[in-house]
């Protein structure tokens, strides 16, 4: 695919702004096109630059189908600012000859710690104690304000035990924590070891578990993961996290069982439809609501945005990229 000569500067878009030491390095190699502001490009407006492009940098909750796809005629790559790429049809752009890349390994960490923080501001009323005093209801110390829970002693199910379920396990240990996990495959006995955690099944850790994290993709088999059935035989005071992916979790159900007290508390990071989740969950107090931060650091972030721009840089200078998660038929 060989760009004419009004087009020998290649064309980079981004779906959002880009860190300005990552836009610098680009800008070395092409003209990056950005929205001006911090909202992603509508999707008429990206297909109609997508046009002159031989390279897109996409993130989390931009759609990337095969209707954008076809709109980059020109397309070498498609790099994905995050671990997942389901928001990409990497069969189509497999098809197409584009490489597809993510960045795995960086959000590990600030992900594990906004598990890990959302976890004891549910068992510990945190956020609503703020909100309380906020609000001019403090009238000093009493003996039966907010109780919560303490860690030490009880058990955390880690759902999913890849990189971000080890590290909240690591956390974890620190605490006191007892941990169990179910994954796919078991962990090495020497790793297990290492984390102190040990392998049950699915329906063991709902049963057993204090506290559950969930650390899993979407996929066919992990969509409602947790839904009424699993909250039902879950323990009556049980605290739900979620900072894998909305879809994981039944909305509707989370709703139910906390509002009726079947499990105490919640935190979510992330929802079934990204901006308009599940209207109980807004009323109720029991439930820790965050806006899709959990790799939300400073150095995740820049460190993100840096390795997007060396796999751009890569596939444009005729290299493997680092990070490929589609080998294109016909590179």
């Amino acid at each position: 695919m060989t760009s004419p000569a009004s087009h020998a500067v290649p064309h980079i878009i981004a779906t959002r702004q880009i860190p300005e030491e990552a836009y610098r390095l680009l800008a070395r190699t092409g003209k990056v096109h950005q929205p001006p502001g911090i909202e992603t490009w509508p999707p008429e407006k990206l297909k109609s630059i997508l046009k002159t492009a031989v390279a897109l940098i996409c993130f989390p909750g931009d759609r990337i189908d095969e209707e954008i796809i076809a709109s980059g005629p020109r397309l070498k790559v498609i790099a994905c600012g995050s671990a997942s790429f389901g928001n990409v049809d990497t069969s189509y752009a497999q098809a197409c000859g584009i490489w597809v890349t993510n960045t795995p390994d960086i959000m590990t960490d600030a992900t594990a710690d906004l598990a890990f923080g959302l976890l004891l501001s549910a068992a510990r009323h945190i956020v609503a104690a703020d909100r309380f005093l906020r609000q001019g209801n403090f009238r000093g110390w009493d003996y039966f304000l907010f109780h919560g829970v303490q860690l030490s002693g009880k058990v955390l199910g880690i759902v999913g035990m890849g990189r971000i379920g080890q590290a909240v396990a690591e956390r974890a240990k620190g605490f006191g924590l007892k941990i169990l996990y179910s994954n796919r495959m078991k962990l090495t006995a020497e790793r297990e070891r290492e984390l102190g955690a040990r392998y049950v099944s699915f329906g063991q850790l709902l049963r057993r578990s204090d506290f559950i994290s969930l650390h899993v993709p979407l996929t066919s088999t992990t969509h409602h993961l947790i839904g009424t059935p699993q909250l039902e035989v879950m323990k009556k005071g049980a605290i739900l996290i979620n900072t894998s992916r909305g879809g994981v979790v039944s909305e509707k159900a989370l709703a139910w069982a906390l509002k009726t007290g079947r499990i105490a508390a919640a935190g979510l990071d992330v929802y079934e439809q990204e901006t308009s989740l599940e209207r109980e969950l807004l009323d109720l107090d029991n439930v820790i609501l965050l806006p899709h931060i959990g790799s939300a650091t400073e150095e995740a972030r820049r460190e993100t945005a840096m390795a997007v721009v060396r796999d751009v840089l890569s596939v444009l200078r005729g290299k493997r990229p680092r990070h490929p998660v589609v080998v294109p038929e016909k590179p």
